[in-house]
């Protein structure tokens, strides 16, 4: 781990600030596309499946669950909601029978991408509203966010 200037007051405080202005982002993103987006909410593990298995298509079940730190038994739930509603479809491994490959239908891309576009247009408002001086910061933190998520969640980056 690299050595840091800042005082353990300094990480803690901003350790503080981003537990509760992430979850925040979040929500506030997820309210506004529930005002415009005209299908049904997901449950919150469907639509974390959906958006593993388009970033990832292809991925089994066993390795959907390792990503999302979750039990494989949850996540074929999940699957068999999902490929009922038509969302994900499942693909039988040509070399091993047992094994499936996870693939989002062409609904699930389109409602995935609408989401993202959605998501996308109100950040992008929003930050039409900051100062040159505040995006500029944002910008420059993007990087080290990254880095963040991979340290806390290897699987995710």
């Amino acid at each position: 781990m690299p050595a840091s200037s800042a005082s353990p007051q300094d990480i803690d405080h901003v350790a503080s600030v981003l537990v509760a202005s992430l979850p925040a982002l979040h929500r506030a993103l997820e309210r506004q596309v529930d005002r415009e987006f005209p299908h049904p909410r997901l449950p919150e593990g469907q639509l974390a499946l959906l958006w593993l298995v388009e970033e990832r298509e292809g991925i089994t079940v066993r390795e959907a669950a390792d990503a999302l730190l979750m039990k494989p038994n949850n996540v074929s739930a999940l699957v068999s909601q999902l490929t009922e509603l038509e969302l994900l479809e499942r693909r039988q491994d040509p070399a091993d029978k047992r094994v499936a490959h996870l693939h989002p239908t062409a609904t699930a891309r389109q409602r995935l991408a609408e989401v993202r576009r959605l998501k996308t247009a109100y950040v992008a408002h929003a930050l039409h509203a900051l100062t040159d001086g505040e995006r500029d910061a944002l910008g420059s933190v993007l990087g080290a966010l990254t880095s963040l998520t991979r340290r806390l969640h290897p699987d995710a980056g």
